[in-house]
């Protein structure tokens, strides 16, 4: 020893050698029912025999010598510078510290830590008891077993994700595995009908898929009612078509076609193929309102649609053309006759009738105005003449009684009035 000491080198070198012939291992983590592998490792071993040990320091392998009845354990490499073995459905009492040793003096040993994960179980929705009502209110519980370390829930309502729904957890009977359940609640309605909620359970022993519960959703509701109609302007002789889809949960029953809250008038030319009214050679009389009705056993509904029938359109009648001359052109239609000096153009198409007679009849308008102006002027007159008569005579009642005033009886007035209208023959002035 003190010789080994005073060679610093040779010191260097033993303890290197030392640690070369220290065994390796590395922790395993395994699937419950799969394989895990144990690997001890040696750099340098002078015929050093190797030795794995499970938890309860039982003997596996001794080199390449069997030493525990176990047929799930099997040796997979055996020299002087490892020893591998395989441990084969695998169960979570197989978990915990494995042991290699290296028989040196003093012996060397390294550890294994096993780590078994528990694979939790198909989830399990409950809680569903359908079909339901459109309103009720529904509460879904997902439930998943055995996982170690515990799972994690997920919810979904078709593809889209129902984020933060709290779980619990609880542990089993034998303390390593877990129960985790999760509550999804819900009011539904109509439009839930058919839709698929599921729950996920992620968990790392799953590398290939998490594993996922489904419901679908059953809700029953009123019917839904709506028309569609095969035309948007009809016209008389026309036909017409109209569509009435309901739907509903249970299945509504056979729709039922009414106008104006009545049965249909006329079963001749409105006919029911399923669930479309079919209107043959459309006419005024069709004109009102079109109720569809559905029911199922949760109710009924109704949809309407109104009619109104227009005018079915003029034909044109055959345009004339008279013979054509020099210098004019007369082309004939129904309603005027139009004389062009121009030079010969194209016919425009017919314009509508009665648009044309308005425009070739007398302009009432213009007339009637005329004739307010004849009348008022008339009434102008007539109060301009009133009003020169009655000035008039005004002045001659005040002539006649000039003199008469200051008269003591009548026949001084007389004489004085004769008086005045002389004097006032006198005073009468000329001028030239």
């Amino acid at each position: 020893m003190l010789h080994v000491c005073c060679v610093p080198g040779v010191l260097v070198d033993i303890i290197d050698r030392s640690q070369a012939q220290s065994p390796l291992t590395q922790n395993v983590t395994a699937v419950e029912g799969g394989t895990a592998m144990l690997t001890c490792k040696v750099d340098q071993n002078d015929n050093t025999s190797l030795q794995w040990s499970n938890p309860a320091q039982q003997t596996l392998y001794f080199d390449d010598k069997k030493a525990l009845r176990d047929n799930r354990i099997e040796l997979v490499r055996s020299s002087w510078h490892e020893l591998s073995i395989n441990i084969s459905d695998v169960s979570l009492s197989d978990e915990g510290q494995y042991t290699c040793s290296l028989f040196t003096m003093p012996v060397k040993t390294a550890k294994a830590f096993l780590i078994v994960l528990g694979v939790p179980q198909s989830p399990i929705i409950s809680g569903f008891k359908g079909p339901v009502n459109e309103g009720d209110f529904v509460e879904l519980t997902c439930t998943t077993t055995g996982s170690k370390p515990a799972a994690h829930i997920r919810w979904f309502k078709g593809d889209k994700e129902i984020r933060d729904v709290p779980s619990t957890k609880e542990p089993d009977s034998r303390g390593k595995t877990f129960t985790v359940s999760s509550t999804f609640g819900l009011q539904v309605d109509r439009n839930d009908d058919g839709v698929v909620v599921s729950c996920t359970v992620d968990h790392e022993s799953l590398r290939s898929a998490p594993q996922v519960a489904k419901q679908v959703l059953d809700i029953q509701y009123v019917p839904s009612v709506k028309i569609d109609f095969s035309r948007n302007f009809a016209r008389e002789g026309d036909e017409l078509r109209l569509e009435c889809r309901a739907t509903g949960n249970p299945t509504p029953e056979a729709v039922k076609w009414k106008k104006d809250g009545a049965e249909l008038p006329d079963p001749d030319r409105m006919v029911v193929e399923g669930n479309i009214l079919i209107i043959t050679a459309l006419n005024k009389t069709d004109n009102g309102t079109y109720y569809c009705e559905a029911a199922n056993t949760m109710g009924h509904n109704s949809a309407e649609y109104i009619l109104f029938v227009y005018d079915a359109p003029t034909s044109p009648s055959p345009v004339i053309n008279a013979p054509s001359f020099p210098s004019t052109r007369t082309v004939t239609t129904p309603v005027t006759i139009a004389t062009s000096t121009t030079k010969p153009a194209a016919v425009s198409s017919p314009r509508d009738p009665s648009a044309l007679a308005g425009k070739s009849g007398p302009d009432h308008a213009v007339i009637g105005g005329v004739v307010a102006v004849v009348v008022f002027i008339t009434l102008c007159l007539i109060i301009v003449l009133g009003r020169y008569l009655a000035r008039h005579k005004g002045t001659y009642l005040t002539n006649e009684a000039k003199g008469a005033e200051d008269a003591p009886d009548a026949d001084t007035a007389i004489i004085n009035a004769e008086g005045s209208q002389v004097n006032a023959e006198e005073k009468k002035e000329y001028f030239i």
